[in-house]
């Protein structure tokens, strides 16, 4: 008794021949209505499937702690080719948060501060953010100089509900009052807990954006690059959040 035909991979017609073997001794088949010649279970991948899947790869690499020259030798790409995927996919990334939808009622958002830098330490990038304390969600973000301009870019962030209706809690850095509205902002200190959640997420994004590390070799050159890597984990940080919210709607 034979063994059963497998069907064509490109037609999937059951009109199968074996039509000898590979160079590789496997058995090789031949269809009859569309010509197509293959094996089962090949070791090849097309050259479209392997961009795909080094691509896919090459996504949640970026979201770990690990400079382009790490992913070069992991992946096996060029540098250069490397390079130049980076540059457009951050080029490409939103600036601005994407969140579930909240009603008109009191939010809590903690706000502070991470010191950052590009090119060198001399130049120096704070990356300002600010958390949903009931959902976890970044609900803004700036990257700038230590100013009140920056802090005030930091509030326009904010979607509107926020500016409307949340009470932002923060250290007491003078930046805070000079942008924040007087009845939404709370100065606290360390002690309170109030802006445990952001200090908390800043280390997140220490231990997996690598540009981040305090004293690190990964450092970027281009600050849209730095800017584009961090907007990247926050948009993956805030799709990876359960639904925590217990708002009316």
């Amino acid at each position: 008794m034979s063994d059963a035909m497998p069907s064509c991979p490109s037609c999937q017609s059951e009109s199968v021949v074996k039509n000898g073997s590979t160079r590789h001794g496997k058995q090789n088949y031949k269809c009859r209505d569309c010509g197509r010649q293959f094996v089962t279970n090949p070791q090849w991948q097309r050259v479209a499937e392997r961009v795909q899947a080094t691509q896919a790869l090459l996504e949640r690499l970026l979201l770990e702690k690990m400079p382009l020259a790490g992913i070069v030798r992991v992946l096996q790409v060029s540098e250069r080719w490397l390079h130049s995927y980076v540059n457009a996919k951050y080029e490409a990334i939103p600036q601005q948060v994407e969140v579930q939808p909240k009603p008109k009622c009191r939010l809590s958002v903690q706000m502070d501060e991470l010191w950052s830098f590009v090119d060198d330490k001399g130049n120096e990038q704070w990356v300002w953010l600010a958390i949903d304390a009931e959902t976890r969600e970044i609900v803004g973000c700036y990257i700038g100089e230590r100013s009140g301009a920056s802090a005030q870019k930091l509030w326009e962030s904010l979607p509107g509900v926020y500016r409307q209706c949340a009470v932002c809690y923060t250290d007491f850095w003078p930046s805070y009052p000079v942008a924040l509205p007087s009845q939404r902002h709370r100065a606290v200190g360390k002690e309170t807990g109030k802006t445990s959640y952001i200090e908390r997420f800043n280390g997140t994004l220490r231990q997996r954006v690598s540009r981040l590390v305090r004293k690190t070799l990964s450092f970027s050159k281009k600050l849209e690059n730095h800017i584009g890597a961090i907007w990247n984990f926050i948009h993956h940080y805030n799709a990876s959040l359960p639904v925590r919210s217990s708002f009316p709607f």
